[in-house]
């Protein structure tokens, strides 16, 4: 299990306390590995984790309710179907509903490959683009999914399309908040007799049998009546952002279940931005095309959709949460006052090196990237190798393999330069963890011509 510093208790401790004094305590709803990044929690003390997952790519310009699945730190499976309790040192597995994924109701993932597509933390990248993610996607595919994603025989073997991508590498696509409560051995081992037996076939549906409905489902086999759908809000309809609202007060109203919280940014890189999470009517509400012509045609129906949305608590799912880096563990963000300080060193930098101007940063990040061709290096770890010049070269893009391949100092810290410049934006939802971007920093310094470092 990973280590948990003094300074992440004292931090949960904090944000423990905070959640008490609050009714509308910092709803975190995106139940992601919870502990896994919690670490240092014994087996017999373990915990679920509803996670709220923000909505990416054209699904999210459409519908921004988002993903919603549960991360079970004890619960750990055979093969994505059969579930089982976890020996010593597993992490347990993230279940949901997904839509037409080789014909399943559910499937189980282990925590590091459905955020990251790898099997171990020393394997997670810095940075990625599409072709980088596909290819990690079709390196575990391989190995651990071609019964429920085979090669597609009429493309030469080439990956299957399909959803199969949402099971693995979630956290290229988008943010993720996670809440956690905890449960006890009995009720995770129910749990296992019970969805093991159940038949597990497909039967998603968007309105009334969606992945917030599943993991509406499975908070209630631990805590029955804990969630529920809202009416007014979203119309009926179970939503991610709905689910962690009310996960989120019931651990308020139960805090010997030490409910807590945590954020899990989005991998940096030139993969598009996800946008945040909200119910059904507040992305009505929210879009001015669909409002305007709501408003115009149906004044009425306009004004309901306005009443309901005022009737329901503002939530914030970034409020208060800490940062799971890549260690892993959980860890403060980074203060505002810190990022400002970071900020304007990067723009110290950029000046005493010409290669780290932020203009330059920005134009040359996707560029660099999709000139990359993806492979793993002899450790397995994800490489890019590129063009410099004439020359191709590979380039580490693991925290563990970025400085010691051959890649040439001013190529390494420009990419270093463009994640740390992602990672110091400014956001509803932390970017980077404390503990991260001071290692960033470090290694960004390594790489400097002596006559660029700061002092």
């Amino acid at each position: 299990m990973p280590k948990v510093t003094k300074q992440t208790r004292d931090s949960r401790v904090r944000l423990i306390r905070s959640m008490k004094s609050s009714n509308t305590s910092c709803a975190r709803l995106g139940i992601i590995a919870l502990l896994f990044f919690t670490a240092g929690v014994s087996q017999s003390n373990a915990s679920a984790t509803l996670l709220l997952e923000e909505p990416y790519g054209h699904l999210g310009a459409f519908t921004q309710t988002g993903h919603a699945a549960v991360y079970l730190d004890r619960v750990c499976a055979d093969t994505p179907t059969v579930l089982r309790r976890c020996a010593d040192g597993e992490t347990g597995v993230v279940i949901s509903r997904y839509d037409k994924v080789g014909g399943y109701d559910w499937l189980a993932i282990p925590l590091i490959p459905y955020l990251y597509a790898v099997q171990s933390p020393e394997d997670i990248p810095l940075f990625a683009n599409p072709k980088l993610v596909a290819f990690l996607r079709d390196q575990y595919r391989r190995k651990y999914l071609e019964e429920i994603a085979p090669d597609d025989k009429d493309n030469n073997g080439e990956p299957p399309e399909g959803n199969w991508t949402q099971l693995i590498g979630s956290a290229y696509d988008r943010t993720i908040y996670g809440f956690e409560i905890q449960t006890s051995e009995t009720q995770d081992d129910n749990f296992i007799r019970e969805y093991n037996s159940r038949p597990n076939r497909s039967r998603f549906n968007l309105l009334t049998r969606n992945c917030a409905d599943f993991a509406r489902g499975v908070i209630n086999f631990y805590y029955p009546k804990t969630l529920h759908r809202n009416l007014f809000a979203d119309a009926g309809i179970t939503t991610p952002k709905q689910m962690a609202r009310l996960i989120v007060k019931f651990g308020g109203r139960h805090p010997e279940l030490e409910p807590s919280s945590f954020v899990i940014p989005q991998v940096p890189g030139s993969v598009l931005r996800s946008t945040p999470v909200h119910g059904v009517v507040e992305s009505v509400l929210k879009s001015k095309k669909y409002m305007l012509t709501i408003a115009i045609l149906h004044p009425v129906v306009a004004g309901c959709l306005l009443a309901g949305y005022m009737g329901v608590d503002r939530f914030d799912p970034a409020k208060h949460a800490m940062v799971m880096d890549s260690g892993p563990s959980l860890a403060p963000p980074l203060a505002s006052a810190e990022r400002r300080s970071y900020a304007d060193q990067l723009h110290l930098l950029a000046r005493l090196d010409p290669q780290l101007k932020i203009k330059r940063i920005q134009k040359a990040w996707e560029s660099l990237q999709q000139d990359g061709e993806p492979e793993l290096d002899p450790e397995g770890r994800p490489m890019l190798k590129m063009r410099v010049g004439n020359d191709s070269v590979d380039v580490g893009v693991a925290r563990d393999n970025i400085l010691s391949t051959p890649a040439p100092p001013a190529l390494t810290g420009e990419l270093l330069a463009a994640r740390l410049h992602e990672e110091l934006k400014r956001g509803d939802a932390p970017k980077a963890s404390q503990t991260e971007v001071n290692s960033d920093w470090d290694m960004l310094q390594q790489v400097l011509p002596q006559q660029a470092k700061l002092q």
